[in-house]
């Protein structure tokens, strides 16, 4: 699941970060509400977390302006102020949850999954290609009725497959959105983690779901 962090403090940014994609979410992570706006509009976050006060635009007005779009994407807010009054202003401006600095990535990591529980059954919580299901959740992959134990860099993988199952997805593609960072031509580091992946989502099933594409790259197929 993709979340997009606006906090300003970027050690305090950077620390939910880290602590999120630890636990296998993709993180997203803007400065300001502005280039917070931005990243909301033109991309799609099943969780936004927000601080409130941030330059160029503060959170609370960032979010009355999402929640006027019709953007009804869970919002966690995080602020230093934890009054009363500041906890009822957030939660009547569309805010879902609220959670008051300095906190433990523990608690905010229970407070996101929550949020994420509570989508509706609109909300979209589990992929499936063929007799693979992957639960966004729990974070737990099966094939059949086989579980099927992946690590945090073999899920993100995983779900980035599925998310674009018939797709050929190049190397440097691949990279860019797992690793973060530019493809580097002299490692073949992708190769090792999907070959990794294959073995333990395709093994002895006759049915194989990642194939290679020669001189371009992989694609999960269904079919």
């Amino acid at each position: 699941m993709k979340i997009l962090v606006v906090e300003d403090e970027k050690k305090v940014g950077a620390f939910i970060k880290k602590g999120l994609e630890e636990d296998n979410y993709t993180v997203d992570l803007a400065y300001d509400g502005e280039q917070g706006e931005e990243l909301a509009g033109k991309e799609s976050f099943d969780l936004i977390i927000l601080d409130i006060l941030m330059p160029k635009k503060d959170g609370l007005t960032l979010l009355t302006e999402l929640r006027a779009k019709l953007d009804h994407t869970p919002v966690l807010v995080i602020t230093a102020k934890g009054s009363v009054d500041d906890k009822v202003r957030g939660l009547d401006s569309g805010a879902d949850d609220y959670l008051v600095k300095p906190f433990a990535i523990a608690e905010l990591l229970a407070r996101v999954r929550s949020l994420l529980r509570r989508g509706g059954p609109e909300k979209m919580t589990t992929l499936s290609v063929a007799d693979l299901t992957l639960d966004l959740v729990s974070h737990k992959a099966a094939r059949g009725k086989t579980t099927i134990e992946l690590t945090a860099k073999e899920y993100t993988l995983l779900e980035y497959f599925m998310r674009n199952t018939n797709k050929v997805l190049s190397r440097t593609i691949i990279s860019e959105h797992i690793w973060n960072y530019n493809f580097d031509t002299g490692t073949n580091i992708i190769d090792v983690y999907i070959n990794h992946l294959r073995s333990k989502i395709d093994g002895e099933s006759g049915k194989k779901l990642i194939h290679t594409v020669r001189g371009v790259g992989y694609v999960m197929k269904s079919s």
